[in-house]
């Protein structure tokens, strides 16, 4: 059946277009026809449905090259057991909601086959798999966790994943292996809860983390013990823990996947030059100087800087990252985390900071222990608060995206006749109020409501 989307403003995604008013045609799951004069229904003889869309944004399907829990294999780049069908249900649900037509799911050592149970139903969103199976990068999961492997995944190679379908390389490291925000919500307060009865919130476990191994996960740059104690009495972990046992349980938890993980970045980046797929990398400040380097180094290597904005850099520092990462032809990501609206554990400062410095070329989520937001409403935050304009802002989690991964998302990304029809009807005057989805000309969310 056709679809017309009747009389709504249109945003192509290409970064600069927008019409105010226009009729998009869908047929055969592709665009057809764009019409400026919002006459296309004279010229259809009734065999479409008709969407009135006044009053509402036409833009191209999300597009999010960053995201994890949505497959149903090994989880995280520690390759952790896989979440149970609902957490899966849901946060793919929450996704569809929010726009997204398009996901990679970027924990790096699922098979393609691993997306969906075979007996299961598909998701209408297209999701997709990244690779990291390199030796270094199976080695460091295995340091961290790696429950959910089987030796099917550990003699895995990028090769064969790619010739199996996944779409990118990537994610090289993560929270789990270099010391990021799955270990301060995860695996630091596992351990301590584990060896000393106590809880810790993610916030107390950054705060401990920093003072014991710095940003830098070096621990010469980590306080005395005596700071320590002062840090501990500071969390309200006076007379439970000492600092001697509190920096053994912390060095013990991160330290020990971190140089493997930073010696896998090396394979991902070689392989990237080698085999000209996208490669998805955590950028933080434990990280940033490895990944300048191979920037350098591999040319040819095709690195997308995720999360520039990891609240492990300082504002300024996070943009002088992606500055010399840019110069280098590096992608440079943000992602939402929940720093847009949720505020659990970070804040804006440093999404902020390069969306103002003009040096952001996509948008993701990541995962941020499950409490990621979406990407539309950071793409509200930046038109109302004047950093872009609707159609640049736009771009960066649509247009920009299908350019950067082609593999991925090559034939869509654009209102552009001839693309495959992924298309958001979303409020005009707030954009993250997402009211229609379709993908490849489907409707598969309607007035709010999935179908």
């Amino acid at each position: 059946m056709d679809i017309l989307l009747q009389d709504g403003c249109v945003i192509t995604g290409d970064g600069t277009t927008v019409f105010p008013r226009a009729d998009v045609l869908v047929s055969g799951g592709e665009i057809r026809d764009i019409d400026l004069s919002c006459r296309l229904h004279r010229r259809l003889d009734g065999g479409a449905d008709f969407i009135d869309a006044s009053g509402c944004t036409i833009i191209p399907g999300i597009i999010n090259a960053h995201a994890h829990g949505c497959i149903c294999g090994p989880s995280m780049p520690s390759g952790s057991a896989a979440l149970d069908d609902s957490a899966v249900a849901y946060n793919r649900n929450r996704h569809l909601l929010q726009g997204t037509t398009t996901l990679l799911n970027v924990c790096g050592l699922a098979f393609p086959d691993e997306i969906d149970h075979e007996a299961a139903v598909a998701h209408p969103m297209d999701i997709h798999v990244s690779t990291a199976h390199t030796e270094n990068n199976i080695q460091a999961a295995l340091a961290v966790d790696g429950a959910g492997l089987s030796s099917r995944h550990l003699q895995a190679t990028t090769d064969q994943l790619l010739s199996q379908g996944a779409k990118a390389l990537g994610e090289v490291g993560g929270g789990q292996t270099l010391g990021g925000g799955a270990q301060e919500y995860r695996f630091i307060p596992e351990a301590i809860k584990r060896q000393t009865g106590i809880t810790v919130l993610p916030a107390v476990a950054r705060r401990l983390k920093n003072a014991i191994l710095g940003r830098y996960l070096e621990p010469a740059d980590g306080v005395s013990d005596e700071e320590l104690e002062a840090e501990l009495n500071n969390c309200g972990l006076a007379g439970m823990v000492q600092a001697e046992e509190i920096r053994a349980i912390v060095f013990n938890s991160v330290m020990p996947s971190v140089s493997t993980a930073l010696a896998g970045f090396e394979e991902i980046a070689r392989e990237s030059a080698r085999v000209g797929y996208p490669a998805v990398f955590h950028n933080a400040a434990p990280t940033a100087r490895t990944l300048i380097d191979l920037a350098e180094r591999y040319p040819n290597a095709r690195i997308v800087a995720g999360h520039s904005n990891h609240p492990s850099f300082l504002p300024g520092e996070a943009v002088e990252v992606a500055g010399k990462l840019r110069d280098r032809g590096a992608v440079i990501d943000v992602s939402t985390l929940d720093c847009i609206t949720t505020r659990w554990r970070n804040d804006v400062t440093n999404f902020d900071a390069l969306i103002e410095s003009g040096l952001v070329d996509t948008i993701s989520t990541d995962f941020a222990g499950g409490h990621w937001d979406g990407i539309l409403e950071a793409i509200h935050r930046i038109v109302r608060k004047k950093q872009l304009n609707a159609p640049a802002a736009v771009a960066l989690a649509t247009g920009n995206v299908a350019r950067i991964f082609p593999q991925l998302a090559g034939d869509r990304g654009l209102i552009e006749i001839g693309k495959r029809a992924d298309i958001v009807v979303a409020d005009s005057a707030n954009l993250s109020r997402v009211r229609d989805v379709f993908i490849a000309g489907r409707p598969v969310v309607l007035n709010g409501r999935i179908l």
